[in-house]
């Protein structure tokens, strides 16, 4: 597998690669190794990718017109050597405090910030559990990026979420990512690709991170409006 890269860091720019075969997977492989240089930086995860007349895959995060979107991630500080256990007491506590599978908070924290205290994304979420401004405001959280607070106030946030969609895993993490109106209007899992891609992520973590492996189905019900 032949691939040109260029890097330019100071404007977060991954070149354009070239691939076959399982591309997308390759790509992440790609951007991976790039990490394990050992820099930390926001970069915009969107990518882009175009098929030339001899099948050949180029990918890159630059728009251009003959490129189509195939990955919208936000935007994303990337870390190398991220402590995934340095929260795991304020998890547990808040976890236990509210109800909530410790699991599940670890696994919403991985996929929304992979543990970076100061990551702010496009929309403007913050924090490790990447908290809105309306929503932290709601909850009571000052600072989204203390870890203590941001970490409560997601976890109440969830617990809420969990409440109103009667434990539904799915629906709950497509509400946290889309909101639960959005929900509510598709009656189920909305037909966002970036939401249902990161519902997949977050139950893929939540398994890694349970003790005994859960894959919770969504229910054949749509959820039922409440309060109204």
């Amino acid at each position: 597998m032949l691939m040109a890269v260029v890097v330019r860091w100071w404007k977060c720019e991954i070149g354009e690669g070239q691939m076959k075969g399982n591309n997308k997977k390759a790509l992440l492989i790609l951007i991976s190794g790039l990490l394990g240089l050992g820099f930390s930086f926001p970069c915009s995860a969107e990518i882009y990718k175009y098929v030339d007349e001899d099948g050949v895959a180029y990918f890159t995060n630059l728009p251009n017109k003959r490129y189509n979107l195939v990955l919208k991630e936000g935007w994303v500080r990337f870390r190398l050597g991220a402590n995934f256990d340095q929260y795991d007491p304020v998890i547990r506590d808040a976890s236990k405090r509210y109800g909530v599978d410790y699991a599940l908070v670890k696994a919403v924290i991985k996929a929304e910030s992979n543990f970076d205290p100061m990551a702010i994304s496009r929309a403007g979420a913050k924090g490790l559990m990447q908290l809105m401004p309306g929503t932290a405001k709601a909850l009571g959280v000052n600072d989204s990026f203390h870890p203590a607070n941001n970490i409560e106030g997601g976890v109440r946030h969830l617990r809420y979420l969990l409440d109103l969609f009667d434990g539904n895993l799915q629906f709950v993490l497509a509400a946290y990512n889309a909101g639960e109106e959005v929900v509510f209007r598709y009656r189920g899992l909305p037909p966002y690709q970036e939401t249902q891609t990161y519902v997949e992520r977050v139950l893929r973590y939540f398994q890694s991170y349970s003790a005994v492996p859960v894959t919770p189905e969504a229910s054949s019900d749509p959820p039922a409006k409440q309060g109204g």
